[in-house]
């Protein structure tokens, strides 16, 4: 272990990701992985207090994530990327030699230049994201994330995003189309589209159409990419029901490489509740979209994610959020009790609700979220479902995984797919197992498909019995 540790700071979000700094230090000929709590912890934990935590201890202790030049550079969490915090950081801790943003990543060789001279430095001020921020690091030779729009707009009342992953700033589509191109001839074929808000993509970005609407959008970003050669599959995560159009709901419909899966979050089920978290939509508004989803693409899976024991929210307010998972049935939620996060409107207000009460809301409603995704899943039992296998189960090499369209994890004890040196490998699996979020195949219904069977497959109203034909 050296005796010198060398320390920089980075933004959680995007360490997770993978957005920033892991691609890089690649590139470089280096190595990392991620260590220590501030990079495990849940995506919704305090930033700052992570920080807190972390700088309670020596800085020895930090969270670790490369060793170069015989020093290891530690990464912990830039807690507001603001110029004076950073620098009074730097004061406490003066291990810590860098605390960046991740606007900043694609500089990281000159920063790290200017620590290798004897410097403490910080870089926290704003600036538009260059294009060659990413250079991702892909923990998947089939799957692969591309960042199309960096920060976030809004004030969620709950929410600390906004203010340490800074202001929208989208790429622009050419850039995206590239990336993507790259992927392809690499061999990725499913390509996940990410933003904080991705349904905002272009707000930021100039040109208004003739009919009078935003040159770039979400829905103009998606038929730009479709036809990328190489790439079968595309998604985006996450969505803001605020943004999310009939324009979009329609063309998700008839690009057949748009899989048929929305995580749409609707935080709750009461519009007083919504007003108060500052989510610019109301409950009725949140259902049109489901409606209009499902009328155009019955057998879409809806996810999302939901807040309960909000300051101030009654019983009947929480019931009502009951009401809507029951009436929507959805095929997963992410659910949380409320935790007050540190310098975010709510987490002041003096209505907070007791623990007891939270931690009663909260299993109540696992239980529903639980019995409607079960309800949901049995409509695979006995179904033919197209599987884009990822690789081998972690947990039974003897598996293979995958997901179906609708993004249900999927496994199949299959010997076939060794017959081919071709990882990325569509198979159509007859379901025999139904869990809450897992389906599980038998052998003997695997149909291993090329590239042409996949078109084939695409074309036909009854993709089984062409292919068995």
């Amino acid at each position: 272990m050296p005796s010198h540790t060398r320390g920089l700071t980075l933004d959680l979000d995007a360490a997770l990701k993978g957005i920033v700094m892991f691609g890089w230090l690649e590139a470089e000929g280096l190595s990392g992985e991620p260590l220590g709590e501030a990079f495990t912890a849940e995506r919704d934990a305090s930033i700052r207090e992570l920080m807190r935590r972390s700088m309670g201890r020596s800085a020895a202790d930090l969270p670790g994530v490369a060793e170069t030049r015989g020093m290891f550079h530690r990464l912990g969490v830039d807690p507001t990327k603001t110029r004076p915090s950073s620098e009074a950081l730097l004061r406490r801790v003066p291990e810590l030699d860098l605390v960046m943003g991740p606007q900043h990543a694609n500089r990281l060789d000159t920063l790290l230049a200017r620590v290798e001279t004897g410097q403490q430095v910080v870089a926290t001020d704003e600036q538009h994201i260059l294009e060659d921020i990413t250079t991702a690091r892909r923990d998947s030779k089939v799957c692969a994330w591309v960042n199309v729009i960096y920060g976030c707009n809004e004030r969620c009342t709950y929410c600390v995003v906004p203010s340490v992953r800074g202001k929208e700033q989208s790429r622009l589509p050419e850039a995206i189309r590239l990336e993507m191109e790259g992927l392809a001839a690499q061999g990725f074929k499913e390509i996940t589209l990410l933003g904080q808000n991705i349904d905002a993509y272009g707000r930021d970005l100039p040109g208004i159409t003739p009919e009078g609407r935003r040159q770039h959008t979400l829905t103009d970003l998606l038929q730009a990419v479709h036809d990328v050669e190489g790439i079968e599959r595309i998604r985006f995560a996450t969505s803001h029901p605020r943004y999310f159009t009939e324009r979009l709901i329609d063309a998700c419909a008839d690009l057949e490489k748009v899989c048929e899966h929305f995580h749409i979050p609707f935080q709750s089920g009461d519009d007083a509740v919504l007003k108060a978290m500052a989510r610019g939509y109301t409950v009725d508004r949140y259902r049109r979209i489901i409606e209009r989803i499902r009328e155009r693409m019955p057998d879409a899976a809806i996810s999302a994610d939901v807040i309960v024991a909000f300051p101030g929210e009654t019983d009947a307010q929480y019931r009502r959020t009951l009401e809507l998972v029951e009436e929507i049935g959805f095929d997963q939620v992410n659910t949380a009790a409320y935790s007050p996060r540190p310098n975010t409107p709510a987490a002041d207000w003096p209505d907070q609700l007791p623990e007891d009460v939270k931690v009663d809301r909260l299993q109540e409603l696992n239980t529903l979220v639980e019995r409607k995704a079960r309800e949901r899943s049995a409509r695979y039992a006995g179904r033919i479902e197209q599987i884009l296998v990822e690789g081998t189960n972690p947990k039974d090499p003897e598996q293979v995984m995958g997901r179906t369209r609708t993004n249900r994890l999927t496994r199949s004890p299959t010997t076939r797919l060794r017959q081919t040196t071709q990882l990325a490998i569509h198979l159509l699996l007859q379901t025999t197992y139904v869990h809450a979020q897992l389906l599980q195949h038998r052998t003997n219904q695997t149909v291993l498909l090329n590239n042409q069977g996949l078109q084939q497959m695409q074309r036909t109203q009854n993709p089984m019995l062409t292919l068995l034909r």
